[in-house]
């Protein structure tokens, strides 16, 4: 199985299997955060500055980056926020959108190779989005659903996840660009969605030779105590065989959940970044939650 690349200009994050798992921070995203969503519509990026500076300061990878709000020019908003955040931190992005104009517009702007999210298995997505991501040498997320919707059977979104990686590498996209987002759905309401999902993965890895990718926080929706099923969730994913998720790394006990997972899968050498990380500080009063460098 492959590894994916992306970078800034100064910094490289590779996504595989054998490597620590990557953490792409999923703050600046007005999605269910109003007061990100009012400022965004004025044209106020002040808070993505500091989400920015937050999540690399907690030990995010990657950054995740949408201006997806109504009633705004999203493909300028978008491309002012990459510009923003790259001038204050040295991370590669996520650009994020579902407008194919703000994709362009994020990655004109960008400096590097960014991961474009996202692409879906519909005729019309595949064909305008593929080809700029192909110019741009850029890596993309696949998310698992087409003209259809999304299907509660695992082996429909696995066909979905196979033909946008055959299509990625029609239009010239290098199979390790392609990552792919099996859906977590809400376990909540899908009792299988946590098993179903970890099925997908495994196919993914071992019939596509590819990497995958969710956005975490999606399979606790609407239970209580989402942060424990978070946490218990994605080192099950890292198990399966997924190689990076969209959360939140402001939260301590997801960073951990990670870390504890490489260390059980033998990505991290000799425990190094987990006793970085939870060595007990010169006073005695607790673990040292400092970020480990990426290998």
């Amino acid at each position: 199985m492959k590894e994916t690349c992306v970078s800034s200009p100064t910094r490289e994050v590779i996504i595989g299997p054998e490597r620590p798992f990557v953490l792409i921070g999923e703050r600046i995203n007005p999605t269910g955060r109003k007061k990100l969503s009012e400022e965004l519509a004025v044209g106020d990026l002040s808070r993505v500055e500091k989400d920015a500076l937050a999540q690399a300061q907690a030990g995010a990878h990657m950054l995740d980056v949408n201006c997806g709000i109504p009633m705004s020019d999203e493909a300028a908003l978008l491309a002012e926020a990459v510009r923003l955040v790259q001038s204050v931190v040295d991370l590669p992005l996520c650009i994020d959108s579902s407008i194919v104009a703000a994709l362009e517009a994020g990655l004109s702007a960008y400096k590097g190779k960014a991961l474009v999210n996202s692409v879906t298995g519909e005729e019309e997505r595949l064909e305008s989005v593929l080809p700029m991501v192909a110019e741009y040498g850029a890596a993309v997320i696949g998310i698992s659903n087409d003209e259809t919707g999304i299907s509660y059977d695992p082996d429909v979104r696995f066909e979905v996840a196979k033909k946008i990686v055959e299509r990625a590498i029609s239009f010239g996209i290098p199979r390790n660009d392609v990552i792919i987002d099996p859906l977590a759905m809400p376990v909540g309401a899908v009792n299988d969605a946590g098993a179903a999902l970890f099925a997908i993965v495994r196919r993914v890895r071992e019939e596509l030779g590819v990497n995958t990718v969710c956005g975490a926080s999606n399979i606790s929706f609407g239970l209580p105590n989402r942060h424990a099923l978070n946490e218990a969730f994605v080192p099950m994913a890292i198990a399966a065989g997924m190689t990076c998720a969209i959360t939140n790394p402001l939260e301590s006990g997801m960073r951990f959940a990670i870390q504890a997972a490489d260390v059980m899968m033998g990505h991290d050498e000799n425990c190094s970044r987990w006793l970085s990380a939870n060595r007990p500080s010169d006073d005695g009063s607790g673990g040292r939650r400092r970020r480990g460098r990426r290998r």
